[in-house]
């Protein structure tokens, strides 16, 4: 309609009045908003606005005992525009749109902790707070009776699962890593000098690939230490290092400092890495090494299966990212089989994104499976390797790469 903005304002603030809750609450606000836009399209309000104000448990606490005379913190409030809420003034920007729906203020503890008792993720149970929130705006109200109630639980339901099914708005798509390993496979089967991974990099970049992968192994069964020395100089966007936790590697990549190491378990009769780590059983080994990669200066990714143990320990040993193994999804034989996979990597990013890790994903991932992974909003990058190289063999490396990154692209529209 005229004189309606294209994208209407959603304001997210935040309101802690424990300081010290901020930096451990990690919260994905464009995700939030995006979801918000698409409750608005939905509910038939696509030009209103609405205030999302995020705080702690004291801070709904003091709201809840001033508006409900209820002692405590609840979940959620919502305050339509028309009642008003004069304490929020100084947080919300001036100029809302004409329809301003009112705000919401929610609790992220109160959701943490209700997350975890419904076991599932923080950002979900906040998404179900947001759907509460703006359907009372809106007029819903489950208090008057139970018909109503039922009515808004009812609309509830079919909102979450309308924006749940819903590619979710990205501002930024992962970027694409790509694995060099193969080329230095395919040389070492001549045991010559070509085709050079040193040279494949280079093509890589100049073709859009944001980031180079090399396995150092210790059997150096492809990739050779000429090669990462040669590469740490030469490339230009940012070097990760694959390695297993051994005294040897380790040594090299303190000397060498790529721009990242993964660390991967490693066997000597796989053909290529088969799981993640066990990052649970191997603590001790890893806490030494990721504690010596800081003090150098140097961020340690832990390749890992999705899993909530797995995460959790990670975060506790300090590493700064995970790479979550894709392998068993791109080798799902059946839908329903990929589907469930994929839910696990989908939910395990957001945990680790909510324990403050940063996720990038990668393994088996080629120009089928990309673009469903590349959707989900808390990666950052990918990494993918065999699938590129082998296109490379019918379309040349710098076609192959750019079809990859097309793949990625299109998570986006």
């Amino acid at each position: 309609m005229p004189g309606h903005p294209v994208h209407p304002p959603v304001h997210i603030v935040f309101q802690f009045l424990k300081q010290e809750q901020r930096p451990a609450i990690h919260l994905h606000e464009g995700l939030l908003r995006s979801q918000v836009l698409m409750l608005l399209e939905e509910i038939d309000r696509p030009a209103s606005s609405v205030s999302i104000v995020f705080m702690d448990d004291p801070a709904m606490t003091a709201y809840n005992q001033q508006y409900r005379s209820k002692p405590g913190p609840t979940n959620v409030l919502s305050f339509p525009a028309a009642e008003g809420l004069d304490e929020l003034e100084g947080l919300l920007p001036e100029g809302l749109a004409a329809d301003e729906l009112g705000d919401i203020l929610i609790s992220v503890e109160t959701a943490q902790r209700e997350a975890r008792e419904k076991d599932i993720s923080l950002h979900q149970r906040l998404t179900e707070l947001l759907i509460h929130g703006l359907l009372h705006l809106i007029g819903y109200d489950h208090e008057i009776s139970d018909q109503e109630a039922e009515r808004m639980f009812s609309r509830e339901r079919s909102l979450f699962c309308a924006i749940h099914h819903h590619q979710p708005w990205r501002k930024k798509m992962p970027k694409l890593a790509i694995n060099v390993d193969h080329i230095a496979t395919i040389r070492q089967a001549r045991g010559g000098t070509e085709p050079d991974p040193v040279h494949a990099a280079g093509i890589c970049e100049l073709a859009g690939a944001q980031g180079i992968v090399v396995h150092l192994r210790e059997d150096r069964r492809h990739i050779q230490d000429r090669d990462v020395r040669l590469l740490r100089q030469t490339v230009k966007t940012r070097l990760n290092l694959e390695m297993a936790n051994v005294k040897e590697i380790v040594e090299i990549a303190l000397e060498l400092r790529p721009d990242m190491i993964t660390l991967v378990p490693e066997k000597r009769q796989e053909l290529t890495t088969e799981g993640g780590l066990d990052v649970i059983g191997n603590a001790k080994k890893l806490r030494k090494t990721i504690k010596r990669m800081k003090e150098a200066g140097i961020p340690v990714s832990l390749f890992i299966d999705p899993d909530t143990e797995q995460i959790e320990a990670s975060q506790a040993l300090g590493a700064t990212y995970v790479e979550l193994h894709t392998g068993r999804y791109c080798d799902a034989e059946t839908e329903k089989e990929r589907d469930k996979e994929f839910r696990l990597i989908e939910q395990a990013a957001e945990q680790a994104f909510e324990a403050g890790l940063r996720v990038n994903a990668g393994h088996g991932l080629d120009y089928r499976t990309t673009t469903r992974i590349a959707a989900i909003p808390f990666l950052e990058e990918l990494s993918i390797g065999h699938a590129v190289i082998a296109r490379a063999a019918f379309v040349g490396l710098d076609q192959a790469v750019r079809e990859m990154q097309a793949c990625i692209d299109r998570a986006g529209r």
